[in-house]
């Protein structure tokens, strides 16, 4: 075993990954990256049944995306490869049978020639008598395997190629002390343990053996994985110790549990409450049928980091936004929690606001041209307003906006009038805002801002300030009037900034407009 920290995230490629699995590889990464370590990606393909077209490419694709990439793994160069590779199980096909016998020599496991029938009549009978059929050392002797046959018997089969599996021979009477980074002393009584298959009649080994032997000659220093693997650690230590290998140190994550209720989140969680479950976008290939990804769906990489490294973990301090270094940092697999961790649609929100308010205008900016003109009707839109789509002009209106989003897919929404003059105006708002003497104070307004050669903020508000308090006016007699005629409703950052940005003559012609319309 080696010395250095080497840690494999070790999905299948049978569909999209999840972000169970996402927060699996970045705890994976953090710790590898803390420890000045290696993060591998095996990708455990053996069960070609449920193998997905393309969910492989999903996977490394998704990594990237998040910035957690893999030292080892898929494609890594031939020196690595011919030390640690292959990284696809199933291109590793040919080592595992040498370890299974190596194992049957060793007295640790033995041929089983028992047939589906025989078993699930063993069930049955078992059943029938209010018991749980268990194949391991209370009935091994009894049923149809090597252990039970003789030395000939057992040759005369397998030379006349009858099916068989090879099963692990677990031991009787014993307490198993197994230790565990999140959850510490684990004790387990092997006489409740079954013999489990390590080798399939098709050839193929099961996962059992595959993950550890794939383990072991990778130098798989700690085995970093989710709570639903907790049942097979005494069966992996046990080969460790029936190999005489030195077996990695274990964790096992808490579950990611539903908002509401019980049970582990799923995409069903995430089609009914309207949230993804999946990093990226996925398009099944069988069905054609798509599902929302985090990056689709306009969430940042790295604020979708931040969230998923809270989930289960906390750094012990009050702070809540940690860039990845910051997490590399702090992270520790002691301060992981055993308990499931409830996932939190309204906080990946948050984090989201959180990431998208220290972003560069000019990059969110960027973004939000692409969406507007992306979209047809929006872009024709704007068009016709003949309104600049500059960077500048873009750049101050996200300054002026962006504190009250989550999204750059919200921009449009909160910005609008910025682009394209009202065409309605809200009709409570107005009731109660355009009184019998408003047309002719936005009248005489216009005039004022027409009048005004300094066009900042600033300027627009004192000059306006000063209007109003000379004609010795409430400020809510203008003020709500004047954004519904530039917004057309009540809402929008501070209007000064809607006037200076919008233009004189854009603000004059809305004033107009709006007496036209509510006078």
């Amino acid at each position: 075993m080696s010395t250095k920290v080497r840690v494999r995230f070790a999905p299948s490629p049978t569909g999209p990954l999840h972000i169970g699995g996402v927060r699996t590889a970045l705890f994976n990464y953090l710790f590898a990256k803390k420890h000045g370590g290696d993060f591998i990606l095996r990708i455990e393909d053996t069960d070609q049944n449920r193998y997905v077209e393309g969910a492989e490419q999903y996977i490394i694709d998704s990594l990237k995306w998040l910035n957690i990439p893999f030292d080892q793994g898929p494609g890594s160069s031939n020196e690595i490869e011919e030390k640690y590779g292959p990284f696809r199980q199933s291109e590793r096909k040919n080592l595992y049978k040498a370890y299974a016998d190596q194992l049957i020599e060793k007295g640790w496991a033995y041929y089983a020639f028992d047939t589906a029938e025989e078993l699930d009549a063993h069930r049955s009978e078992h059943e029938a008598q209010g018991k749980t059929f268990i194949y391991n050392w209370h009935n091994r002797l009894k049923l149809n395997n090597s252990l039970a046959l003789s030395s000939e018997e057992v040759e005369k089969r397998i030379a006349a190629g009858e099916d068989h599996v090879i099963r692990f021979k677990s031991p009787q009477d014993e307490k198993l002390h197994l230790q565990d980074i999140i959850r510490g002393d684990i004790e387990i009584d092997t006489n409740i343990l079954d013999d489990k298959v390590l080798f399939k009649s098709d050839g193929m080994p099961t996962y059992h053996l595959a993950n550890i032997v794939d383990d072991h000659l990778m130098e798989i220093s700690h085995v970093i994985r989710g709570e639903e693997w907790l049942p097979s650690m005494a069966l992996h230590v046990l080969l460790y110790r029936a190999f005489d290998w030195q077996a990695p140190q274990f964790a096992h994550l808490p579950l990611i549990l539903k908002p509401t209720g019980k049970g582990k989140l799923s995409k069903r969680d995430g089609d009914k409450l309207g949230f993804p479950v999946f990093p990226m976008e996925w398009k099944d290939p069988t069905t054609g049928d798509v599902s929302r990804g985090y990056k689709q769906d306009g969430y940042f990489n790295d604020a979708v980091i931040n969230f998923l490294a809270f989930l289960g973990w906390n750094p012990g301090t009050e702070q809540e936004i940690f860039s990845l270094d910051e997490l590399i940092n702090a992270f520790e697999l002691e301060k992981v929690h055993k308990s499931g961790a409830r996932f939190d649609p309204d906080k990946t929100n948050w984090y989201n606001h959180q990431y998208l308010q220290q972003k560069e205008d000019k990059r969110l900016a960027e973004d939000f041209i692409e969406i507007i003109k992306s979209d047809e009707a929006i872009s024709a839109e704007v068009e016709k307003a003949g309104t600049s789509l500059s960077l500048e002009f873009v750049e101050k209106v996200v300054a002026s906006i962006k504190e009250r989003a989550n999204f750059v897919s919200d921009f449009w929404e909160l910005s609008n009038f910025f682009f394209v003059a009202p065409s309605s105006y809200d009709e409570k708002a107005s009731k109660k805002q355009w009184k019998e003497n408003t047309n002719e104070y936005m009248n005489e307004l216009a005039e004022v801002i027409n009048g005004i050669d300094d066009f900042s903020s600033e300027s627009i508000e004192a000059v306006v300030k000063q209007w109003i308090a000379d004609k010795e006016l409430g400020f809510g007699k203008i003020m709500a009037p004047l954004r519904l005629a530039l917004v057309g409703e009540l809402k929008g950052p501070h209007v000064f900034d809607i006037i200076s940005l919008i233009g004189k003559q854009e603000t004059v012609n809305r004033l107009h407009k709006a007496v036209a319309v509510l006078g």
